[in-house]
């Protein structure tokens, strides 16, 4: 999804390679190799990951090898060369929220561990940037990336969906997030980086703003607590506060709410 939009919103004179997983199985680190040979980028965007909560709890050793070895072998292939990792606000375990820049790492899932794991090879080198992001929407060429495209085929599909009023994120489009990419690697912004919508939202009160946006399935989307649910561990509210990455930017993060209302006919 962000890897897309990377590749979509790439500035005049730039020529990204995006890659996808039909292009290069990042499992298999000699191909990986030859083709960063070849390639010899003067960047690398990292956006490929195993997101899901759940496939990360059914499949630990393959999320590991995924989102940690992977991460690990680009980094040090990147060595001399700027790299921008993509990375999550589901490091922090959700007791505090607006989580800034210096606060400690506590995954409560599998999802978490293996990226708060992964920053710790990224920061072994100073030119090394990571991005610690929040839930991204917008079209996936998969269709079922983004929080908006799950949540638009449940509704399409006649369904319920239940989210939760006390579960807190800070949402963002994942083409605003790409524009924020560029402008990081333009000024070799290196780090921790929070990069996030500057709004902290439940994920019932995003699903309410979707289902305005897209004026259908309002009541489709039922309002549920944390308290009752029984699944993997899931964090309370992990929001993120942007204030350090903010200060260097020349256009101000969206507030999720405001970006929709300005955007009547984006593709969520």
């Amino acid at each position: 999804l962000i890897g897309n939009y990377v590749v979509q919103t790439a500035p005049t004179g730039c020529s990204p390679i995006g890659l996808t997983r039909q292009d290069l199985d990042l499992l298999d680190l000699s191909v990986v190799e030859n083709r960063f040979r070849r390639e010899n980028p003067d960047a690398i965007i990292h956006c490929a990951a195993i997101s899901s909560n759940p496939f990360c709890q059914e499949h630990p050793q393959l999320a590991q090898r995924t989102n940690v070895e992977t991460t690990q072998i680009l980094s040090s292939f990147a060595e001399s060369i700027p790299f921008i990792f993509i990375s999550s606000d589901l490091v922090f375990d959700g007791k505090k929220g607006a989580y800034v820049e210096s606060d400690s790492p506590n995954p409560l899932s599998k999802y978490g561990e293996t990226k708060a794991e992964a920053e710790m090879h990224v920061m072994k080198n100073s030119r090394h940037t990571i991005i610690r992001t929040s839930l991204n929407g917008g079209k996936s060429p998969t269709r079922n990336r983004g929080f908006n495209e799950h949540l638009q085929q449940t509704i399409r599909a006649g369904k319920t969906m239940t989210l939760f009023t006390d579960e807190y994120r800070s949402p963002i489009s994942a083409k605003e997030t790409a524009r924020t990419l560029w402008e990081i690697l333009n000024q070799n912004l290196t780090g921790i980086l929070h990069l996030a919508g500057a709004e902290r939202l439940s994920r019932f009160k995003i699903g309410r703003l979707l289902a305005d946006h897209w004026k259908e399935g309002r009541d489709q989307i039922l309002a549920g607590s944390l308290n009752d649910y029984k699944g993997p561990p899931r964090a309370a509210d992990t929001s993120l506060c942007c204030e350090k990455l903010q200060t260097n930017l020349r256009f101000p993060l969206p507030r999720f709410s405001q970006w929709l209302q300005e955007n009547p006919t984006a593709p969520f």
